[in-house]
């Protein structure tokens, strides 16, 4: 447990890296290709970096709401939901924090729940409707730990800077794209065969970069979910619990309405279930790969899941 989280985390910071440095080399490219001189490609860089700060401190305070309000999650109290807030309260103490996340509830019968906020005092935890009704408690306190997890390591603000650099990345590819094609772009010595070669670098770069930024924010999820899995076991010491929660997840056939493509990574298990991507695309791991590293951590065999959910079968490619 404690070498897949190390692993995982190890892992999502090289990625984060590699993002950045994606990030500075659009900058210096674009720069260089629009003026020729190694001072624009630097000031130019410059401009992204202030950029991407000022972007970076709007969804830092305001991410969290705007992302609730997309997903019609409505806040509950201890009154409304006393056996899920119980949960949130007994996750919390175990993870060490301070207080315990907000807690909202969407009316929606598919299983699901998702973690945000920016760090453990200004966070939020909701979950669907389905899942409350249709999990036991050990399968809730799995899904609750796990995304208690989330905010313990702060995924909820890694997910967001990560997010924020990736639509940054994709917004000045386009607008070079679009200065470029309605000739914009002004180059000192642009006739020459070295400016030429660097203005076909940029071009390619702005149509690549923004697909090589989003396939890394993706990998990154994908590690994050991973880690959040093995911190999740660390809160309830109970891999099982999490492994037949994910188990029953997976053989929901239902699609969270309010889910979108802007959202679904942060849910635990992909809330688009029709949604077909590759591999390099894909916002979650494949369930039942989280499952069989759960199930290795509880030292059972499939037979512990029990009978499948709902009469749904196995995990299918839909579910995940």
């Amino acid at each position: 447990m404690y070498e897949q989280i190390a692993r995982n985390r190890r892992a999502s910071w090289l990625l984060m890296g590699i993002i950045v440095a994606l990030f500075a080399l659009i900058g210096y490219v674009f720069g260089l290709a629009w003026t020729g001189e190694q001072a624009g490609g630097l000031g130019l860089l410059g401009v992204f970096g202030v950029v991407a700060i000022a972007w970076s401190l709007v969804g830092y305070y305001t991410g969290d709401k705007m992302v609730l309000a997309v997903s019609s999650a409505r806040l509950v109290t201890h009154a409304d939901e006393p056996r899920l807030y119980n949960v949130v309260e007994e996750m919390t103490i175990a993870a060490g924090l301070a207080q315990p996340p907000a807690v909202y509830v969407i009316e929606d019968e598919a299983l699901n729940a998702f973690a945000t906020g920016r760090d453990p005092a200004h966070s939020a935890v909701a979950v669907t409707r389905g899942l409350l009704e249709r999990l036991d408690r050990e399968q809730l306190q799995g899904v609750v730990a796990h995304e208690i997890s989330h905010i313990r390591n702060y995924d909820i603000r890694f997910a967001t800077l990560v997010g924020i650099l990736v639509g940054i990345i994709a917004l000045v590819a386009d607008f070079f794209l679009r200065s470029t094609f309605f000739g914009m772009g002004r180059r000192r010595g642009g006739d020459s065969s070295g400016g030429g070669l660097m203005m076909i670098v940029a071009l390619l770069l702005a149509i690549l970069a923004p697909l090589a930024a989003a396939a890394v924010q993706f990998a990154i999820s994908r590690r994050r979910e991973y880690l959040a899995d093995a911190s999740g076991v660390e809160l309830t010491r109970n891999p099982l619990g999490l492994a037949r929660a994910l188990h029953e997840i997976a053989g929901d056939t239902g699609r969270l309405e309010s889910a979108n493509r802007a959202t679904a990574h942060l849910y635990i298990a992909n809330p688009l279930r029709r949604q077909h991507t590759g591999a390099l695309f894909a916002t979650h791991p494949p369930v039942d790969e989280r499952i069989a590293v759960l199930l290795k951590m509880a030292h059972v065999g499939p037979e512990a899941l029990g009978a499948p959910p709902g009469g749904s079968g196995a995990p299918t490619p839909d579910a995940v």
